[in-house]
């Protein structure tokens, strides 16, 4: 008689940003972050800023909206209650930062690099973030939803209690991750590299078939037509 398969429990929303509706706007001062800056209660509408190196910026509290981080690096940086609605973070650095009850909606990704960081209570909703890195990172409580992500990083990265859903991942490296209650629903999973981390992740059936060339070709199987 074969063992019953453990129910998997359903996974819950992040917990949602505390941003006042009434913020002070912010001046030009407050856009050009710098070391152990720390930006409180801040609505940044249509900024460019800036920032190259900086480190050690605490954000909290803080609403951006069509904001551009064009040429922006920040090491150490701490993000707490924070939203960024149809941003600019192409190719904004960041190193070891800290999001927690963050959420990303709209925005535009593409070759961000978020390495050795953790993610906590933090959504990613309808955003580009092709060739995005998140390499080393510790993910918990974490969504992922109607982004693409091809071509995207995650190597050695740690993630639990994280959904994608409805997610383009095409091409996605997850070599080395390690996965723990992770739900993949509605996603292109076609050529994904590093498929053996998938131990302990959830995929739809219908994500599976998306799975199957990566997993014959890391169990050495050939399909004959």
């Amino acid at each position: 008689m074969s063992a019953p398969v453990p129910a998997v429990r359903s996974l819950r929303e992040p917990k949602p940003p505390r941003v006042p509706a009434a913020l002070a706007a912010a001046g030009e001062a407050d856009g050009e972050f710098v070391h152990d800056g720390v930006y409180l209660s801040l609505a940044y509408e249509g900024a460019q800023v800036s920032g190259t190196d900086v480190e050690d910026a605490e954000f909290e509290r803080c609403r951006f909206v069509r904001a551009g981080f064009t040429g922006v690096g920040l090491v150490r940086p701490g993000f707490t209650d924070v939203e960024f609605t149809g941003c600019d973070l192409a190719n904004l650095r960041l190193d070891h930062a800290r999001l927690s009850t963050t959420a990303v909606t709209n925005s535009r990704m593409t070759g961000l690099r978020m390495t050795e960081s953790g993610l906590r209570d933090t959504l990613f909703d309808g955003c580009r973030a092709d060739l995005a890195s998140f390499r080393f990172c510790h993910f918990r409580d974490v969504v992922f939803r109607d982004c693409n992500l091809a071509e995207a990083n995650f190597q050695n990265a740690e993630l639990t209690d994280v959904r994608f859903e409805n997610c383009k991942l095409a091409a996605t490296r997850f070599s080395g991750a390690t996965m723990n209650r992770v739900r993949f629903s509605g996603c292109d999973l076609s050529g994904v590299a590093g498929v053996g981390s998938f131990k302990g992740a959830i995929v739809s059936a219908a994500d599976a078939t998306t799975l199957l060339h990566a997993l014959t070709s890391a169990l050495g199987i050939t399909i004959e037509d």
